[in-house]
Formats: structure tokens, C-alpha cells, sequence
């Protein structure tokens, strides 16, 4: 993984790869970070916004369920991915 492969269309890929989501919105927002820490001055691949509803996220915690989703992107955070903001959809039982 290099910097350059830190883009909203590989995580996406990723995350349906790993976790086989109901949903899934994945949005860079790194351009609204420019100038704080993490940025890396192009407006693109270090800060992140994820939506995402998995079958894997039953029965589990909110940190358990976020903890699912940085072991599935990891390699990407060791190249650059600075902050991701996680916003899980838990099944309505929960």
C-alpha cells in the first residue's frame, strides 16, 4: 500500500472486501483538513468519513465494531491515512 493508493474508491473496495456491508458510504475529506495535522497538503487521502452497516457488527459493541473496521483498513492507515471518522449502523434489534 502507498500513499497514493488512499483514495474514498480503495477503501470502499476494501471494506466490502472485509466486511460485507448493507451499506456503505465512504467520503474523503481531507481538503476540509488542509493546514492541520495528518494533511498532507493535496486535499486528498489522509482524512476519512465511513457509514457502514455489517452483518458483522451483530451482537457486537460500538467498539468492537469500530475496532472491525481499522483491523480491515490497517495497511492504509501505515501508509498515510491520517483520521477516519466511523459512523456504524447497528441492525435495529440492537
Amino acid at each position: 500500500m502507498t500513499a497514493d493508493q488512499i483514495t474514498a474508491d480503495n477503501l470502499n473496495l476494501r471494506l466490502n472486501e472485509r466486511l460485507t456491508p448493507s451499506q456503505l458510504t465512504v467520503v474523503d475529506e481531507s481538503g476540509l483538513h488542509n493546514g492541520h495535522a495528518g494533511a498532507n497538503g493535496t486535499g486528498f487521502g489522509t482524512h476519512f468519513r465511513v457509514r457502514i452497516a455489517s452483518p458483522f457488527f451483530t451482537n457486537k459493541s460500538l467498539v468492537a465494531c469500530h475496532r472491525l473496521v481499522y483491523d480491515a483498513v490497517q495497511d492504509f492507515i501505515d501508509a498515510g491515512l491520517h483520521a477516519l471518522a466511523i459512523e456504524v449502523i447497528r441492525p435495529t434489534s440492537q
